[in-house]
Order: structure tokens, then sequence, then C-alpha cells
């Protein structure tokens, strides 16, 4: 059957060429195939840059968002614990709706989600519908979360590393950028915080564009809808990849290596959300001005983009990820006791280091592409992974605002933040060995 479809290629480029046709007139498969793909990268970048704009924005300015919807600090501690419940909640859902209409008229419609979030949000006349739209971003961002490892596996099956650590530098770019603007945006807007965080909503807008382009296009190049177990699409495995058909069946609550991924990747983001929606207001409490305490979260956030362009390639090439894991955790530990002892003597330092322990996020997304072999098992491992990690994530930002109202201080919270990390390593460790599931479930039988 090859050899006669090269046959019949090779039999029809020569009477083109005999019949003088143009080479650029009669070559439009690549020229469909290409640009979708180009398209698609496009796409990753802009969805990524949009993941963390909603919740870093927010950040930089609680403390008048609290002042203008009268929060206390426990109330607080409530809405940095959303994006996790949000991303856990939702993040369930993802990959059954992925294989119903595809990974990306999900992306498409996360990004329209997170849209609308971000527009509506500053017309919440109270804490109640300040939260609702939050959690309608939230949740866009919750699907999006999930299936971006699920489209790299898939679409660039030979490049994982790069493509995981382009997006984790879009992502750490969106982040770092919203940090450090949406302070200086605001005062520019006549001091509003409400105008300081609607505006997020036009860079989301944007994003929707190229995936509504994605999801219209239909053709022999492009993917099906339905995530089949073999993907056709460029860049995609060969039809004679295995996929979800040969993968060995194996719960992954049964799974070592899925637990350990799970709870790695639930204490890397309770690090994380408590930074971003608390570490504005350490800097602030130890005297630093508003618009400083913005930038110093910007220079952590931004740290994580060069390394999160750096981390998922390495990472990709070594067969174990402890290594990486435990220098991380080490940089984390460092900026956590400068914290507690030298907030503001020391601010730039302690930024620097927990942004360079906070690129444990793209490390966790590298190694869940890596723990299968299949984009099928990819899906399940990363909707696990990433969901159930969230749900562990929960109490940590809650935590920290209760401690911080009733102590009165930041000296138990930061020793709390610190004390997350030693679990950290240890699973992250774990979680770094060279196994999938896929090996673990030959094993289970």
């Amino acid at each position: 059957m090859l050899d006669e479809t090269q046959t019949q290629t090779q039999a029809q480029a020569e009477a083109r060429s005999q019949a003088g046709t143009d080479p650029a007139a009669i070559s439009p498969a690549p020229r469909a195939s290409v640009w979708p793909t180009r398209l698609l990268v496009v796409g990753l970048v802009l969805a990524a840059l949009n993941l963390r704009p909603a919740i870093t924005s927010l950040g930089a300015l609680l403390e008048e968002v609290r002042d203008g919807l009268h929060m206390s600090g426990t109330v607080a501690g409530v809405l940095t614990s959303v994006p996790p419940f949000c991303f856990a909640v939702f993040g369930f859902a993802a990959p059954r709706l992925a294989r119903r209409f595809g990974p990306r008229a999900v992306v498409c419609a996360g990004m329209v989600a997170i849209t609308g979030g971000l527009l509506l949000r500053p017309l919440a006349g109270g804490t109640v519908g300040f939260l609702a739209a939050s959690a309608f971003a939230l949740m866009g961002i919750a699907l999006t979360n999930v299936l971006m490892p699920v489209i790299v596996k898939r679409y660039f099956p030979d490049r994982v590393g790069t493509m995981t650590g382009l997006y984790s530098m879009a992502l750490a770019f969106g982040t770092a950028a919203a940090a450090a603007a949406t302070v200086p945006m605001t005062q520019a807007m006549g001091g509003s915080w409400r105008m300081g965080l609607g505006i997020w909503g036009a860079l989301a807008a944007v994003a929707v564009l190229p995936w509504l382009a994605l999801v219209r296009h239909r053709d022999a190049g492009a993917a099906p809808a339905a995530m089949p177990p073999a993907a056709t699409s460029p860049g995609a495995a060969s039809p004679t990849t295995p996929q979800s058909s040969e993968t060995p069946r194996l719960r992954l609550a049964r799974s070592r290596t899925a637990w350990a991924l799970a709870g790695f990747f639930g204490l890397q983001a309770t690090g994380a959300y408590i930074a971003m929606g608390w570490m504005p207001q350490i800097f602030r409490d130890a005297g630093v001005s508003a618009s400083t305490s913005g930038l110093l979260l910007a220079v952590t956030m931004v740290m994580g983009v060069p390394l999160a362009f750096v981390i998922p390639g390495l990472a990709a090439r070594m067969k174990n990820q402890g290594a990486i894991v435990v220098v991380l955790g080490l940089c984390g530990l460092t900026a956590y006791a400068g914290l507690y002892f030298a907030p503001a003597g020391g601010a730039w330092i302690w930024a620097v280091l927990l942004g360079i322990s906070n690129c444990t996020f793209p490390l966790s997304l590298t190694m869940i592409s890596m723990r299968s072999r299949t984009s099928a098992g990819v899906v399940r491992l990363s909707a696990f992974a990433q969901s159930t990690g969230y749900l562990l994530s929960i109490p940590g930002p809650l935590l920290v605002g209760v401690l911080y109202q009733h102590s009165g201080g930041w000296a138990l919270p930061i020793a709390l933040m610190g004390g997350f990390l030693v679990p950290q390593m240890v699973v992250g460790v774990i979680a770094g060995r060279d196994r999938t599931i896929e090996d673990e479930a030959k094993m289970a039988h």
C-alpha cells in the first residue's frame, strides 16, 4: 500500500512538472499542514500568557480590594485559596470534555471563560460577586492548565521539552507582567483597583482568536476532535504509535508515581499561590512601598522566564529529575529564611531565590509528560496529578491568611511556607524516577 501511494505521488509530481505547473501552486498540502502548526504555537504562547494575570494582578492590589470590598484577613485567605480549588474541581472535567469536543475546542472555551471572568470581576459590588467572577475565569484557567501538556505531547511528541519550556516561559512572563504592571496602570487610571484588574481582560480576548481559528480549521492534516487512539496531525505521533488502546490498564490511584507527581504538583502549587497572593503584603508590612512590593513579586515571577525554558529541556535529557528538585527546594528554603529574619533588608535577593524555587512548575509539567509513553496516558496523568495536586494545595493559602490574622505577624506563616518545601523535595525525588505509569501497570499485573 505504501509503495503504491508513493508511486502515485511520484506520477502526479512528474505530470505536473511536465505540464509546467508553478511549484508554489502544486503544493497546497504542505501549506495547509504548516500554518495550523504555527498557529498552534502562537495559540499556546498567548494562552500561557493569560494563565496567571488573574491571580498576580489581584495579589498586587489585594490590600485595595480588601478595603474596597470590606474583607477580613480570613476572607482574603479564602480568596487566595479559590484558584487551587477551581483548578482541582474543573481540572477533573478536562479529559472528559477533551474526548467529547477535542482539546483545542476546550482550550478555546477556556480562554473565553478567562476573558469573561476578568471583565466581569471589576463590576462586582460585593465579595460574593467578586468570588463568582474570579471562579469563572479560574475555571477557564483550570481547563487550559490540564490540557497544555496534553496538546504538547500530542502535537509535538519529539519536542516535549522545547515546547513545554516555550509555554512555561510565556506563562512566567505573563505572571511577572501582571505583578509589575498592575499597580502602575492602576495609578495611571486614577487609582481605581477595578480598572487595574479589568484591563487584563483585553489580553485574554486577544488569546481567544487563534484558538477560534484552530477550532474552525478542518482538513486532512488536522487532528480529529474526538482524540482517537492515533493522532494524525502535523508533528503528532504517527498512526502506528501505540495509544490508548495499548495503554496498560492501571488505576492511577494505585500508582506511586502518579501520587508522587500529585503531591509534588500540589506542594509547589501551594507555595506558588501563597507567594502570588501574599508576598506583596509581606513586603508592604515590612515597610516596602506598594509599587516596589509589586516589582518584587514581578522579579520572583520573571525568574521563570529564562529558567522555564531551560529547566524543561534539561529535565527531558535526564533520566532522573531528583537533583533538580532538591536544588530548587534549597533555593526556596534560603528565600524563606531570609524573609523570616530580614524581609526588607535582603528583599531583592529573597525575591530572586524564591523565583528560582518556583520553577518547580515547569519541571512538574515536564515530568508529567515523561511519566507516560502515550498521549492518552498523559491526558489521564495530567488530569490526576494537577487536579489532585490543586486539591491538596487548597488549605495552604487559607491557613496562611488565618495565621496572619490571628498571630499578628508573618513569623508563623513564613515558617509554614518553608516547612512545605521539605515534603515537596521528598515526593519530587520519587516523582523524578525513571519510570512510567505503564511500567507500573506491567509490574501490577
